[in-house]
């Protein structure tokens, strides 16, 4: 039987995401729940041996008013507790940190981060995230690293970029498993937002794009090594 990792996305319409292709290309199924559309998170976990949480134009103040990201924090507690790999990236990052007692919010100037940014390890961060990588945002709200987790990236607007707690959660505010398709849909869908200080034109975006995506691909395959490795099923459900 095939390894299994369960991912997590906040809005609709399937994306073939470089994350997603990562976890295939390792022999990994994948088994999606699209929670604002009424798919439930499983109850037990026991079946799958990493998880990703994806991103979305939701915000985590939104967990009173919203049901589904209410029961996902309650999942993200259940699902730490097994010392399973899980990701966030974007607002999945953001609602692992709001899980474990960090604080999420909007810029103290009111900044967006919508294209690509530089960000740069720190100490923790060293060997796992290079000293000049380019990197693509976007998001309106960041998160400080919670409690007892390691910082591990900080960038020039929103200063914390990615935290580790424990041996194999992760939260990345960037987007590594963005791709020229995925781009040019959020482009579109939200090029209301490109008019919000801090965010970069459209064209910006696009010749950045040609530079930087990438090594970022690059980066994000030496990532994925660090954070998922080459595991089976044996040796992640036995951890």
């Amino acid at each position: 039987m095939k390894p299994k990792v369960l991912q997590i996305r906040h809005m609709p319409g399937e994306r073939q995401d470089r994350v997603s292709a990562e976890l295939q290309s390792r022999g990994f199924e994948l088994d999606t729940r699209w929670i604002a559309d009424g798919h439930e998170l499983p109850e037990g976990i026991e079946d799958y041996d990493a998880a990703v949480i994806y991103g979305g134009a939701q915000m985590v103040e939104q967990v009173g008013e919203l049901d589904y990201l209410a029961r996902e924090i309650d999942w993200i507690g259940r699902w730490m507790k097994s010392d399973k790999p899980l990701l966030g990236i974007c607002l999945g990052a953001q609602m692992i940190a709001h899980a474990l007692g960090g604080r999420v919010g909007p810029h103290a100037e009111n900044k967006a981060e919508i294209g690509f940014f530089p960000i740069e390890p720190t100490p923790d961060g060293q060997g796992l995230i290079p000293e000049e990588i380019m990197v693509y945002h976007w998001h309106l709200q960041g998160f400080e690293a919670p409690p007892d987790s390691a910082l591990l990236a900080r960038g020039p607007v929103f200063e914390h970029q990615a935290f580790r707690y424990g041996r194999n959660v992760y939260g990345l505010q960037f987007h590594p498993e963005i791709t020229r398709d995925i781009q040019a849909s959020w482009l579109e869908a939200g090029a209301h937002l490109l008019e919000l200080p801090g965010a970069q034109s459209r064209e910006q975006q696009l010749a950045a794009t040609d530079k930087h995506l990438a090594p970022l691909g690059d980066w994000l395959r030496g990532f994925m090594d660090t954070w998922i490795g080459t595991a089976t099923t044996s040796t992640l459900r036995a951890s």
